[in-house]
């Protein structure tokens, strides 16, 4: 470019427009003006105050938009700069143009299309986005989320900007707040879900994940499922169905993205630059719902174990973060260590620590299982998907009041309880922790030593909940997490749960599956009606009165 259009596109940040204009006739004259002359997009980014903070140039065919960094913006505003900029080939606002009102939380975007004889500007076209509420967004899904302004040469733009933004950014608020009020401040989630396979099994998975985000007591506000054939190394997602759901979590006031896989650390990096919110996977998830759970000292300090594990790879040098400095002060001079290094080493200490607690818990738990193996009382465990009715079926059975509730991992610790069997036999039942498809391998360390209740088990009772559409593929699930902690030799049986949400069609269909491809009998109950729990009973004692002999 020449000196004098370099000049004169300095001078642009030197110019004002009132503040409720979009855009003033001579600032919409000089930008085409330029354009025209240099054959390169012009535009710049107002403020409300009507100055201009930002001025950009860019090619032909594009503009690129200034790096922000991380600034945040609150969920009921938009940035509070509106982007004016020129296009040369008579186009109306194009995709790109609508992605980064989206993505930077514009308040507005503007095009001025540029006349080729004359370099003079001809129409503006204007759009901003619509604020919306979860349940509009349902019946809205196939609309576009922006609202156009009509286009007008520039002496012609009436709209008061001011007022419209005003308006907008007050709707947004209220759209909010009646959110806050009516799910009392949760956190309020997108559920993302991306696969190579079939979608069908991808949209299962993802109805799991929104169980697990309920019993999280968060507020699931959509769900996005993405087929590709090849996982984004970086980002997961492709580029446009990342930012359809940047815009969706902005429109909708999300505070967290939850994704139905485990993320690398460089995949959750990419992922939180992309976007202000806070991104984590499905492991994560299942490591704050056990957290949230955990009553016991013990259980709260196997999921501290777990937790650490897990955050030890992912520390990592933050773009805000102190992470690149060097610890000072008295005892941290000299070379030292980056505040990274410092953390990492922290975290590897407190492990190493709990490592030890949990080991000395484990010799415990086995000086009581000799107890009570000594006095030749055999032990049944109740194992089973999470929320497969284990806990509500050892209260009714053995009349106690093990806390039970329809949400996913209630139990941690493990709970014993004795019953005395319809043939005079007496024998120790434990409830346990329930599993799940894709346990976290941190947890399943972390639990080692609880798990390892059930291997003194004389006989395992496999819960199933029948009502779940799901229920064959938990059952491989269970069986897959026995078969690492080396329990598949224990003798098992299959009990159908929940059996009353099943006609007696559907019933017979699981029970005949179960026996052609278990190769295994199935006893069918209803936790909370005891009348039909005498089968299972009878079932035990028969099981027990064989000497155990292997049944499944």
């Amino acid at each position: 470019m020449k000196q004098n259009q370099i000049r004169r596109i300095e001078r642009l940040s030197t110019r004002r427009v009132a503040a409720e204009q979009i855009v003033s006739p001579e600032l919409a004259r000089q930008l085409s003006e330029i354009s025209h002359e240099t054959n390169r997009q012009v535009g710049v980014l107002i403020n409300r105050k009507g100055q201009v903070e930002y001025v950009m140039v860019g090619t032909a065919k594009s503009i690129e938009m200034p790096d922000f960094g991380r600034a945040r913006v609150s969920q009921e505003r938009f940035r509070g700069l509106r982007c004016v900029h020129t296009h040369l080939s008579n186009e109306k606002l194009t995709q790109d143009d609508l992605t980064d009102l989206a993505l930077l939380r514009l308040d507005l975007m503007s095009v001025i299309q540029v006349d080729k004889e004359t370099g003079l500007p001809d129409l503006v076209y204007s759009a901003h986005l619509l604020p919306t509420t979860a349940e509009k967004l349902e019946t809205e899904s196939q609309t576009l989320p922006y609202e156009f302004l009509q286009p007008k040469i520039p002496a012609h733009l009436d709209a008061n900007f001011l007022s419209m933004i005003n308006s907008l950014e007050n709707e947004m608020a209220r759209n909010r707040q009646t959110a806050r009020n009516r799910q009392t401040n949760r956190d309020r989630v997108i559920l993302v879900g991306v696969t190579t396979g079939y979608l069908s099994e991808a949209e299962e998975s993802l109805a799991e994940l929104e169980e697990l985000a309920l019993s999280a007591e968060t507020v699931v506000l959509d769900k996005i499922v993405q087929r590709r054939q090849q996982i984004d190394s970086k980002t997961v997602l492709g580029r446009g169905k990342l930012e359809e759901l940047l815009i969706r979590a902005m429109r909708l006031g999300a505070d967290l993205i939850v994704f139905d896989a485990e993320l690398s650390p460089a995949q959750v990096r990419s992922l939180s630059e992309a976007t202000d919110l806070k991104v984590i996977d499905r492991p994560q998830l299942i490591l704050d719902i056990f957290a949230q759970r955990a009553q016991s000292r013990e259980g709260k300090m196997q999921v501290e174990l777990a937790q650490l594990k897990y955050l030890l790879p992912r520390l990592v040098q933050g773009q805000n973060s102190a992470f690149s400095r060097l610890a000072g002060g008295i005892g941290g001079r000299g070379p030292g260590e980056t505040k990274l290094e410092t953390d990492r080493r922290r975290v590897r200490d407190k492990i190493s620590q709990l490592e030890k607690q949990v080991e000395n818990l484990r010799h415990q738990r086995q000086e009581r299982r000799k107890h009570r193996l000594s006095r030749n009382v055999p032990i049944i465990s109740l194992v089973g998907y999470t929320n497969a009715g284990k806990s509500t079926l050892l209260n009714t059975l053995t009349q106690s009041t093990v806390f039970a509730e329809n949400k996913m991992f209630v139990t941690l610790d493990p709970t014993s309880r004795r019953l005395r069997l319809p043939i005079e036999k007496e024998i120790i039942i434990n409830d346990t922790v329930g599993f799940i498809r894709d346990l976290p391998e941190t947890l399943v360390a972390a639990f080692r030593a609880t798990l390892e209740e059930i291997s003194d088990s004389d006989l395992l009772v496999h819960v199933v909940d029948a009502s779940s559409p799901n229920s064959l593929a938990q059952i491989e699930s269970v069986d897959k997490i026995l078969g690492k902690l080396d329990l598949n030799k224990i003798p098992r049986f299959i009990v159908i749960n929940k059996a009353d949400l099943l006609d007696e069609v559907s019933l017979q269909a699981l029970q005949r599956t179960l026996l052609f491809d278990k190769g295994s009998e199935s006893v069918a109950v209803s936790a909370i009606q005891p009348e039909t729990l005498k089968p299972l009973l009878e079932k035990i004692g028969e099981v027990l009165s064989q000497d155990l002999e292997t049944v499944y």
